[in-house]
């Protein structure tokens, strides 16, 4: 998965998710409407994935588009936005982006998805949801946008 996932940028993520909701949604069915409750959609298909591969690299590119989505609903549901990770956090992560909260925090979606693949169900995108923190509509965000920020290292 490291080789195709150096190709991500904040910049494009958003659409990226769409284009992979839109396109699964027509040809599946499935309800990917970026609602929280979708992704417990997505740790399913991971666990169908996982149960069915032999190799992690055939199943990179849909793990990647997967992660995508989770990173997105955690931008349309709790606010957050898209970053690029510097090259020491990309380097721990194994991501190149992911999302902060308007609280600062960084959040790996892209890593939560292929540890699911891997590691099996105690990693859940759902439960990854729930931990990050939302803020009512009404507040304002923190400054920056995703493409004009880079996240470093603590």
């Amino acid at each position: 998965m490291d080789r195709a996932s150096r190709t991500l940028r904040a910049a494009d993520m958003s659409r990226y998710a769409f284009t992979f909701a839109t396109r699964t949604t027509a040809k599946t069915r499935l309800p990917l409407d970026f609602s929280a409750a979708s992704l417990r959609i997505v740790d399913r298909v991971v666990d169908g994935l996982r149960q069915g591969a032999g190799d992690p690299d055939d199943v990179a590119p849909i793990l990647q588009e997967l992660g995508a989505y989770v990173g997105e609903v955690l931008v349309r549901q709790a606010r957050a936005r898209w970053v690029d990770f510097d090259g020491m956090t990309s380097d721990l992560l194994q991501q190149p982006v992911g999302v902060r909260t308007p609280d600062g925090r960084a959040w790996n979606p892209l890593g939560k998805v292929a540890n699911r693949f891997e590691l099996g169900p105690d990693e859940s995108a759902y439960e990854l949801f729930l931990l990050v923190p939302r803020r009512p509509k009404g507040l304002p965000l923190s400054q920056g946008t995703a493409d004009s920020r880079r996240l470093a290292a603590a």
